[in-house]
């Protein structure tokens, strides 16, 4: 008997450390407490106490209002991550450009232009963009006003404001914005939703952009481009012509080069650091179909297309698309969707 009881004994003491051994691997888990999946309640800290203040004595915001609103923001871990591997930094250039300028896109511009020509014409005259560009724009940022973001915008902001060091300033400026415009227009911050990184409405304006370049197009006293394309129309074209749209030229040319050392020069800056003779001198040699000023700035990039890498000149308003995405990916998607938009457009109206 006294072994059987040694023996018992013996057995509870090695599933008692076996408990607390386990135990203490396990309560991390169990108690929830790490920080990068059960952060500190923003109304909890100490940097957003800081930043009500600041809202509160800069611009009167109701001290007693913010921390109730941000007592009710959640931390995005899934918008951190999306932020940190954008398609433009991830992508080739073929599966992005099959994924925005597919044909259901250009077939639905098409049909935007149709049914808003009347407000596009309008939009041509008023701020010197053409069309076709303008149409581009929403389609790749939501085509036409159907993908708009379901994020809450607060959260989205808040979070990049406050837990993404690589651009915090820049998100807790535009939460700063937000907080602004939703005052302003009269909305209710928490109840707006966009794009994981706070871009609002047919447009995808960040909250500085929707202040500072949407337009009233309809007169009816709103600026409205959440729901409103007519708005939504004139504050995208008020955008390019405010960043210096001319329309003047080509956007982007097509080159090949003659000398495969030339290609350490492409995608070396957005910024258009060379003219167009430089670069010809250089071996950058442009179709004799095209007519471009010497003088001309631009800057050479390069494409990984599905049959090899393309080489092309983004010229004065290439770098202005540039202005509302800093992807030349991006511009180019726009470029070539606009164009397919514009060809496709003239055969529908030559068969009526």
């Amino acid at each position: 008997m006294r072994q059987m009881v040694e023996r018992l004994l013996k057995r509870l003491h090695h599933l008692s450390w076996a408990v607390l051994v386990f135990g203490s691997l396990a309560a991390p888990s169990l108690a929830q407490t790490d920080p990068a999946v059960h952060p500190t309640p923003y109304a909890q800290r100490a940097d957003i106490a800081e930043y009500i203040a600041q809202l509160s004595e800069q611009h009167g915001f109701q001290h007693a209002a913010l921390q109730q609103m941000f007592a009710e923001v959640r931390q995005r871990q899934d918008i951190i991550e999306r932020i940190s591997k954008p398609a433009e930094r991830v992508w080739t250039w073929a599966r992005y450009r099959n994924h925005l300028v597919d044909e259901p896109r250009v077939e639905q511009g098409v049909a935007f232009w149709a049914a808003h020509q009347a407000t596009l014409e309008r939009a041509a005259q008023a701020y010197g963009v053409a069309p076709h560009y303008i149409v581009a724009i929403l389609g790749i940022e939501t085509r036409y006003g159907q993908v708009t973001g379901s994020f809450p915008v607060l959260d989205a902001l808040t979070t990049l404001g406050f837990d993404y060091p690589p651009r915090a300033k820049f998100f807790r400026k535009e939460l700063t914005e937000f907080l602004l415009l939703a005052r302003e227009e009269g909305k209710d911050p928490r109840q707006l939703t966009g794009s994981y990184a706070g871009a609002m409405g047919y447009g995808q304006f960040i909250p500085s952009s929707y202040r500072h370049y949407a337009v009233d197009f309809d007169a009816d006293g709103v600026r409205d481009i959440w729901r409103n394309p007519v708005d939504a129309i004139g504050s995208v074209a008020n955008y390019f012509a405010r960043h210096r749209w001319r329309g003047n030229g080509p956007v982007a040319v097509p080159v090949t080069l003659a000398d495969a050392t030339l290609a350490s020069m492409a995608n070396a800056s957005l910024e258009l650091r060379h003219t167009v003779a430089e670069l010809q001198a250089r071996g950058v040699q442009i179709p004799d179909s095209v007519q471009l000023q010497p003088s001309a700035k631009a800057a050479l990039y390069k494409l990984d297309a599905a049959d090899g890498d393309e080489y092309w000149l983004g010229l004065h308003d290439f770098y202005v698309i540039t202005r509302y995405n800093r992807s030349h990916m991006y511009a180019m998607a726009v470029h070539q969707l606009a164009e397919r938009i514009q060809r496709q457009r003239a055969e529908a109206v030559a068969q009526r």
